[in-house]
């Protein structure tokens, strides 16, 4: 479970507040937050709320065969399961320490404390007995699971009821709710959690914790007791050092609010047997009418809306005017738009090899007009004073003087033919891709006359 640390403003502001016994939610120290118990269309369903904090409960049962060692005798099992509807940073698929701790304290409250006659729940000894399983799952998560856990588990076994059976000789009938009446566990009594989270080492005490102040709790201890003040089990976690006098305390609270919430549990069974016998409407269908089951009612914050004219206009008034300047489209060619100011539209336009391939032999005149500019040579002339040029790919020329050859060329490469006086024509293969390119013709010379100087 990863839960997102309070920071230091937020946990100084809730000790300096169970300093001054004062809570977020207005209780007092020892109050408990209002319980509701609602019951499902089948026997056996609960969704017990306990503030804001939601556990559904829900029971099943089978027929299996005995362990070994206890032959008459049925099997509990419960199962507390922690989802990421309840709270963000519950991990799914994954047995968290807390998890394991909550399951291991509702088997000791529950199972270990006899409250249910298992003995009741044989059928045929060491060949059939009922297998009774609750399964509660955490609907929203605000303080306090066990407690809230405790309560739906016990009010689901309660209110269940089990299919009646018959054993003649080696046949084991089971009824259907129809035929028979269903059959009701046998329920001794009714252990129910108490929470009580320690603050400042034990020095300030609360009841019922909430989800915030179980964050800068230093430590809780957990009392499991029935009406009758008998504890059934007791459990310290956090730590801390607690003193006879304080757990003695803490029991004392603890029988108050049990016999308070059995009070309320028995009430709550009551009313829902009365109303299934009278035909009414029962269980969830009652909620879901006023949004109880998946909304928490708010409370409704009186809005004065007398000066709300006025309030707007004042606001119109201080606001910024509206920008004058309109954006208006510009049409470049047909088919493209462009609305507002910003980079002309380039789609119209042609591509730049489109272009060449139009265009055509129009570059060898736009090449041969710069030459003579540079030169001052004709092209006609251009035998007469020994200089030979020829045309290579679609703009690529070479010609030679008496310095230096000049290459113009812009492809990768071209095949060209050099004509000098008194020699054949040679095929020479280059290639000419940058300035640093056009150099190279300029150091082969130098490179020859290297050459010749060391063979002489």
């Amino acid at each position: 479970m990863k839960e997102t640390p309070l920071s230091n403003c937020e946990r100084r502001f809730l000790l300096r507040a169970i300093e001054e016994k004062k809570r977020l939610d207005g209780r007092q120290t020892y109050d408990y937050r209002n319980i509701r118990i609602s019951f499902g269309t089948d026997y056996g369903c609960c969704i017990v709320e306990l503030g804001k904090t939601r556990v559904l409960g829900q029971v099943s049962c089978e027929l299996v065969s005995p362990k070994l060692n206890r032959a008459t005798e049925g099997i509990l099992f419960f199962n507390l399961e922690l989802s990421q509807m309840a709270a963000p940073a519950f991990e799914p698929g994954r047995h968290s320490d807390l998890l394991v701790k909550l399951n291991r304290l509702l088997e000791r409250c529950l199972r270990n404390s006899k409250c249910i006659d298992t003995e009741s729940l044989c059928v045929v000894a060491g060949e059939k007995v009922w297998q009774i399983r609750v399964d509660l799952h955490l609907l929203n998560h605000d303080g306090n699971i066990i407690d809230a856990a405790s309560i739906a588990a016990i009010v689901a076994l309660c209110h269940f009821r089990r299919p009646d059976v018959s054993v003649q000789g080696d046949e084991v009938t089971l009824y259907t709710p129809e035929e028979r009446d269903p059959v009701p566990l046998s329920i001794h009594h009714m252990p129910i959690c108490v929470s009580f989270a320690f603050f400042q080492q034990g020095t300030y005490l609360l009841v019922d914790p909430n989800e915030r102040e179980e964050r800068v709790m230093d430590g809780l201890l957990v009392i499991a007791m029935n009406k009758h003040r008998e504890i059934c089990t007791i459990q310290s976690s956090g730590g801390i050092m607690l003193l006879k006098d304080q757990v003695l305390r803490c029991s004392k609270i603890a029988g108050v609010k049990v016999a308070e919430i059995t009070e309320l549990i028995l009430k709550a069974l009551e009313n829902d047997q009365k109303v299934r016998k009278e035909g009414g409407k029962f269980g969830f269908a009652e909620s879901i009418a006023n949004q109880r089951i998946t909304a928490f009612k708010m409370e409704k914050a009186p809005i004065d809306t007398s000066d709300v004219e006025e309030k707007a206009e004042e606001i119109i008034a201080e606001a910024e005017p509206p920008s004058e300047v309109v954006s208006t489209p510009v049409l470049w060619t047909p088919g493209t738009a462009q609305i507002g100011e910003g980079v002309e539209n380039s789609w119209g336009d042609l591509e730049d090899s489109e272009k060449e391939d139009d265009e055509g032999g129009g570059d060898e005149a736009i090449i041969l007009d710069s030459i003579k500019m540079d030169t001052g040579v004709e092209v006609s002339d251009i035998g007469s004073q020994e200089m030979g040029f020829h045309h290579v790919g679609q703009t690529g020329l070479e010609f030679l003087t008496s310095d230096a050859p000049i290459i113009l060329s812009d492809s990768e490469e071209e095949e060209m033919i050099i004509l000098e006086p008194d020699k054949n024509p040679k095929k020479i293969r280059t290639q000419t891709t940058s300035a640093k390119q056009e150099k190279a013709p300029s150091k082969k010379p130098v490179k020859r006359r290297k050459k010749k100087r060391a063979a002489n």
